[in-house]
């Protein structure tokens, strides 16, 4: 037999438009309500226990149902205590309601309106860089907190003793340095000079081994950072200060007592100017120019591989950048030339194959122009010779079919080779007889 009592299952029935509904039926469903409301009633009281509660609410009932999966009963969630009231539809059937509040409608219309609530912003900055407070107006000094704490609190405090500790109506814009000491000032100053010593090679490769190896030069990193952002911004004309900046910047990042990762974003402009810049060293020789392009573009690929973890934007970045650099016409074949290899030490063999590969075709044309030029031969000579070097990173991991010596490219085979890359590209191909590289390519 059900606590439940049955005949409000028939009363719920014949609501519905269901009549006559069978007594054995009657009973079932009454020992399933039972059943329903104790499971109910037992998660309720779960949710109360471990809200360290005594007195079960509605916002128990609701989780309750929410667990069970079951739509949730609405209008019982209140921040007010509900008040129940009992009404008598005749002997013995009381009928439970909860009781409304009475609003005056006059006093609410002439009530003033509440303040319109501001919008929700959300900002952020940097505690504290490797324990060190950055200098940055949210975070205040020592000798502000040191202020702070010598004010008097609490709504009885005397404006008096605020006004004299200097922390009244006043607005103070905290004053945050970052504090070197003397050595580490004196460091600092050495090294950037043995870097640009052009007397000393011993001098440049002391400052370079101990910028490398030395533990400790956390609060100098953002001061080398700025410094060969500057020296590359106003040297571009120098090859020889964008060369040691370039090896300065090798250092910290080779440097594993250092934490660099926040520093990324910053080092990596300075070596991308120096990696696809137009114009670098002005006058100087060539073959200058594209040694610092070499060593942007080894670096460039150094830090790809080592700081990709923290930061997942970092390689698609770079790759976009040389990219864009080596599709652009108007750019210099300098340009062009360290994009590839920019292109190649971020991504490998995989960037080369999708991203270089499908333009040779009309990058030969643009090639073919400048070998042309007198004026732009060196240049373009470089860049062919970056493109096979490139192409040919293609074949790593594969047996070679020649066993070391050069091959014999059929007419056939140079004919596609030449639909895929161009004529150029597919002479210098075929005169060094690299069978598998063309095949290779075909295949791509």
């Amino acid at each position: 037999m059900s606590v439940w009592n049955p005949d409000n299952i028939r009363d719920v029935a014949e609501s519905v438009g269901i009549a006559n509904l069978n007594h054995d039926v009657t009973e079932n469903l009454a020992r399933d309500v039972e059943y329903r409301v104790a499971q109910v009633l037992e998660e309720a009281l779960k949710s109360m226990r471990h809200g360290k509660r005594t007195v079960l609410t509605t916002q128990d009932i609701s989780l309750a149902l929410r667990v069970l999966d079951v739509e949730p009963l609405y209008g019982y969630e209140s921040i007010r205590p509900l008040r129940f009231g009992e009404a008598s539809l005749g002997p013995g059937q009381p009928l439970f309601y909860v009781e409304d509040e009475e609003v005056d409608f006059e006093k609410l219309i002439n009530a003033p309106l509440p303040r319109v609530p501001r919008e929700v912003s959300f900002t952020a900055h940097w505690l504290a860089v490797e324990g060190v407070q950055p200098s940055i107006p949210q975070n205040p000094s020592a000798a502000d907190s040191r202020n702070l704490e010598l004010v008097s609190k609490g709504p009885n405090a005397n404006s008096t003793l605020a006004a004299m500790s200097g922390t009244g109506d006043v607005a103070v814009k905290p004053l945050v340095k970052h504090v070197l000491s003397k050595e580490l000032q004196l460091y600092f100053e050495k090294v950037c000079s043995a870097f640009l010593d052009e007397t000393s090679e011993d001098y440049r490769t002391s400052g370079y081994s101990s910028l490398r190896e030395d533990p400790g030069l956390h609060q100098l990193v953002p001061y080398f950072v700025q410094f060969i952002a500057e020296k590359v911004t106003h040297s571009l004309k120098n090859i020889f200060v964008l060369t040691q900046v370039m090896h300065m910047a090798e250092a910290l990042v080779q440097n594993k007592a250092l934490y660099v990762d926040p520093y990324i974003a910053s080092l990596v402009p300075s070596i991308l100017t120096c990696l696809i810049g137009r114009q670098l060293g002005g006058a100087t020789d060539l073959t200058e120019q594209f040694a610092l392009r070499d060593l942007a573009a080894s670096l460039l690929g150094l830090i790809a591989k080592k700081y990709s973890h923290s930061s997942h934007m970092l390689k698609p970045r770079l790759v976009r950048s040389c990219l864009k650099n080596l599709l652009d016409p108007s750019k210099p074949f300098g340009s062009h030339y360290g994009a590839i290899l920019g292109l190649h030490a971020v991504g490998g063999a995989e960037v080369v194959r999708v991203l270089i590969l499908p333009n040779l075709i009309d990058y030969s044309k643009l090639l073919a122009d400048g070998f042309e030029d007198s004026a732009r031969r060196p240049a373009a000579e470089r860049v062919l010779a970056a493109l096979l070097a490139v192409l040919a990173s293609l074949n790593d991991g594969r047996p070679s079919l020649t066993n070391g010596h050069p091959g014999v490219v059929t007419e056939e085979l140079r004919s596609r080779l030449t639909e895929q890359v161009g004529d150029l590209i597919a002479d210098k191909i075929a005169e060094a007889g690299e069978v598998q590289l063309a095949s290779v390519i075909l295949e791509a």
